[in-house]
């Protein structure tokens, strides 16, 4: 009976994967027992008892934890709300970027065509300008939908999949309250304002100029502006900006909050079919930050295009920019979440430790058995020991292939993509569109 308990209690810590070893192999590994401990049925009827256990304990836990959103909040959020330019989910997307163009560039637009200026650079031609608004803006706004549902979704994950056992539930309710708090400070955004109005101005007016008179700025002073230029610096840049400083704020409460639960004594699987001890979610949902990468990169195309065609440089003369652009951006959103490399590596050790002192006592009385002590009457074709130990073999191969990361190459190559998608047309500056597609043909094929 004894025995029969300490393979129920495997079973049970381990779950389904050891049914395997535990049923098949118990005359191995306790050759004077000869109950086997559990038969298929009541294992099958165990695991489903232990199933429907977790689901009601992680339901139970959800309940405790405040549901998070790190769109969901602040005062932009409450005036958005209140002027009917926003639900409560975010919803009326349509409304939300109609507003952005109305107030940023429709203005701009109308004070270029009834100015009277003879510049050199028109409110048409100025790619950046059409870039910012009429691309970046309305993708940062609509990623707020896109945030919102994946990462709920990653902190609920945290309960559900008992990566937070529940005795750590108060300690990750408290993180979550922490970036709420954040999330809904009026000083935060205010600060953000003021940011805009004093480092953002002070940028601009160190800016490289063109040189010549465009259609927001007169010859003379950096501040003799058209009336265009006026609504331009004090309206529409300020605006974008701290839509833009916004997401930069709302990227540090959430990797700030995995910083705090990667405080928690966090239950990692070595065996975890994700190879990432089950936290591959957090890297998957990074993606979710794609559109901020795509923004950032359709502005850097339009100052690159206005150089080339103003200034005639060429393309080449900004390799390193655009890749130490791309690199920067990758390090922005993946590189915090190496924080849980450090755990993730002692759970990876301790599983090859683990596992390997359990394959060494399998094989060995495996070996005994079939190796040694085998007889002619003894059937090995199709014997349940032979299927363990392959069983036992393609555990400890998930272990060892195990990464000390939570994401992979393909997380890196969609950031990578979204980040160079805007740039990919300014190859037509140096290569025909014909050409361009044949060695995109050959890359592929």
């Amino acid at each position: 009976m004894r025995a029969g308990a300490m393979a129920e209690a495997l079973m049970l810590f381990h779950g389904p994967l050891f049914h395997v070893f535990t049923v098949s192999s118990w005359p191995l590994l306790c050759p004077n027992t000869s109950r086997t401990p559990m038969s298929y049925r009541s294992a099958a009827t165990t695991t489903e008892s232990l199933r429907s256990d977790t689901e009601h304990k992680g339901l139970n836990a959800l309940e405790d934890v405040p549901d998070f959103s790190l769109v969901l909040g602040g005062p932009l959020y409450q005036l958005l709300r209140r002027s009917h330019l926003g639900g409560d989910a975010m919803e009326l997307l349509n409304r939300r970027i109609l507003a952005s163009l109305i107030i940023t560039w429709l203005p701009l637009l109308v004070l270029s065509i009834f100015a009277r200026s003879t510049e050199r650079v028109s409110f048409f031609h100025d790619i950046e300008v059409h870039a910012r608004f009429l691309a970046a803006l309305p993708i940062l706004i609509a990623a707020e939908l896109l945030v919102h549902s994946r990462m709920r979704t990653i902190v609920r994950r945290f309960v559900e999949w008992r990566i937070v056992l529940p005795e750590d539930i108060p300690a990750f309710r408290n993180s979550v309250q922490s970036a709420i708090r954040i999330r809904n400070s009026v000083a935060v955004e205010i600060a953000l304002l003021a940011v805009v109005y004093t480092v953002g101005m002070l940028v601009w007016n160190s800016r490289s100029e063109f040189g010549f008179v465009t259609w927001y700025a007169l010859p003379g002073s950096r501040w003799n502006l058209t009336m265009a230029g006026y609504w331009y610096v004090f309206v529409s840049l300020p605006l974008f900006q701290f839509v833009l400083l916004r997401w930069y704020m709302r990227l540090f409460i959430w990797f700030r909050f995995l910083w705090q639960v990667n405080r928690i004594d966090l239950n990692l699987i070595p065996t975890h079919p994700d190879r990432c001890g089950g936290l591959s979610f957090i890297g998957k949902g990074s993606y979710a930050y794609a559109p901020i990468l795509f923004a950032q990169s359709a502005i850097l195309a339009g100052i690159i295009a206005g150089r080339l065609l103003y200034r005639g440089e060429s393309l080449l003369s900004f390799k390193f920019q655009i890749g130490g652009f791309i690199v920067f951006f990758l390090l922005v959103v993946l590189g915090p979440l190496l924080m849980f490399a450090p755990r993730m590596a002692r759970v990876r050790r301790k599983g090859l430790a683990d596992y390997g002192l359990f394959a060494q006592r399998y094989v060995e009385h495996f070996d005994r058995k079939w190796i040694r002590g085998s007889s002619p009457s003894e059937e090995v074709l199709g014997a349940a020991d032979i299927q363990s130990l392959a069983d036992l073999g393609n555990s400890y191969e998930i272990v060892r292939e195990m990464r000390v990361i939570p994401f992979g190459l393909q997380d890196v190559s969609r950031l990578v993509l979204a980040a160079a998608a805007p740039l990919s047309p300014l190859l037509l500056t140096i290569f025909s569109f014909e050409e361009l597609a044949l060695r995109v043909i050959k890359v592929v094929f």
